[in-house]
C-alpha cells in the first residue's frame, strides 16, 4: 500500500494537529511556515480551555465537548512521543454568578450537564465562601465550578506538537515545495487569501492580548469574571487575558489595552495585586465568517483542504479537529459538523 504524503501549511496548532494525527495514521508529513512554529496566534499566553453551557445542544457544543474529553489522552501523547511538555491540565473552572436569574439558570445547566457531558463531568453550583481567595467575586455569594475545562500553555503546547510530528519522521521547514496533499493551515492570512479568490469576506483577523504574571497557583481552576480569563500554567506562572480588537493599527504591539485589562485583572483578583508581569504578547487570531472553525475541501480546489478560524477556541477543538480532518484527507470519512464545513463560511 502506497504511504499517504501530506503537506500542511502552516504551523500552528491547527495545522500541526492534522499533521501530527496524519503522521500517527502513517503518513508522511511535512509542514511548511515561513515564519516557524507557533508564530502566530498559537505563539499565545493564555491557555483557557473552556466549554459552552451545557444547555441549548448543537453540533458546535458536542464537538467542543468530545475535543475537550480527548484532551487529556491527545496532550499526554504528543508529551511522550515529542519529549516536550505541553502545560495541559483539566482542573475545572470558577465563574461568577451574577444575579438571581443566573442563579436559577445554573441550578437547570447543572442538571442539563448530568446528561449532556454523560457524567463525564460535573457543573456545580457552590458557595463562594466554601472556595476560598481563589475564586471570582460574587454579588450573589455562589459560583459555577465546571471539571470539563481545561488549561495549557499555548506556545509550549504547539512547540510540543512539532515536536511529536518530528519524532514520528515529519519534517517542518520555513520553505519548500508541496508533496501531495495539501492542507492550508495558515489563519489570517489564508482568510485574507480565500477572500481574495471568492472575490467575497470569508473572515478576519481578531486581535488579542495577553499577559503572564509571575504568580504560581500551579494546579488550581482557570478563573473566569467580566470577561477575564484568569488561567494557571504548569510552569508556575498565570496567564491573563485577553483583549478581543476588530480594529487594530500594528498585530503584535501591545498597548494601553492590555495594561487596563491587567489592571482590571488585579482588580477582580487582589491576590495577583503584586504579582510582577514578566511577559506581554500580541497578536491577530482567524476569525472565520461563521465564527466557528472551517474545516473541509477547499471551495476551488477540492483535492485540497481547510483548517482555519479556530479564533478563541482552537485549542480546545484541536485534538477532535485534527483527528476528524486526518479521517477526511486519509480515508475520506466526512464528520464534520455543518456549521464547521467550509460551505459555513461561504
Amino acid at each position: 500500500m502506497a504511504i499517504a504524503e501530506i503537506t500542511v501549511f502552516g504551523a500552528g496548532v491547527l495545522g500541526l494537529s492534522v499533521a501530527f494525527c496524519c503522521a500517527r495514521h502513517g503518513a508522511k508529513v511535512q509542514v511548511i511556515d515561513p515564519n516557524g512554529v507557533a508564530s502566530g496566534a498559537s505563539g499565545g499566553v493564555v491557555g483557557a480551555l473552556a466549554p459552552h453551557t451545557p444547555d441549548n445542544w448543537n453540533p458546535k457544543k458536542a464537538f467542543q465537548f468530545e475535543s475537550l474529553m480527548m484532551a487529556e489522552k491527545f496532550w499526554a501523547d504528543v508529551q511522550q512521543i515529542g519529549g516536550v511538555q505541553t502545560g495541559y491540565g483539566r482542573h475545572g473552572r470558577l465563574q461568577p454568578i451574577l444575579s438571581d436569574r443566573q442563579l436559577e439558570l445554573a441550578h437547570i445547566r447543572a442538571e442539563n450537564a448530568k446528561e449532556l457531558w454523560q457524567g463525564k463531568a460535573t457543573w456545580t453550583v457552590c458557595s463562594a465562601n466554601e472556595i476560598g481567595e481563589w475564586c471570582p467575586p460574587s454579588p450573589t455569594g455562589f459560583v459555577v465550578y465546571d471539571t470539563l475545562s481545561g488549561c495549557i500553555h499555548p506556545r509550549r503546547a504547539t512547540q510540543a506538537l512539532a515536536a511529536a510530528v518530528e519524532a514520528m519522521g515529519g519534517v517542518i521547514r520555513n520553505s519548500g515545495s508541496p508533496c501531495g496533499t495539501i492542507v492550508s493551515a495558515t489563519g489570517v492570512a489564508g482568510l485574507r487569501d480565500l477572500s481574495v479568490e471568492l472575490e467575497k469576506p470569508i473572515g478576519k483577523g481578531v486581535k488579542g492580548q495577553g499577559a503572564v504574571l509571575d504568580f504560581d497557583a500551579r494546579g488550581r481552576s482557570q478563573l473566569f469574571a467580566d470577561g477575564i480569563h484568569i488561567v494557571p500554567h504548569a510552569s508556575g506562572t498565570v496567564g491573563i487575558g485577553s483583549t478581543s480588537e476588530n480594529e487594530f493599527s500594528d498585530a503584535t504591539v501591545v498597548d494601553e489595552k492590555l495594561e487596563t485589562t491587567i489592571e482590571k485583572a488585579r482588580d477582580l483578583f487582589p491576590v495577583l495585586r503584586d504579582a510582577p508581569v514578566i511577559e506581554r504578547w500580541a497578536n491577530v487570531r482567524p476569525r472565520a465568517k461563521s465564527r466557528a472553525p472551517m474545516l473541509g475541501r477547499h471551495p476551488l480546489r477540492p483535492d485540497e483542504f481547510i483548517v482555519n478560524g479556530g479564533f478563541k477556541i482552537g485549542f480546545g477543538m484541536a485534538p477532535k479537529i485534527g483527528f476528524v480532518m486526518a479521517e477526511l484527507i486519509l480515508n475520506g470519512v466526512d464528520d464534520i459538523p455543518e456549521p464547521f464545513a467550509v460551505a459555513a463560511s461561504l
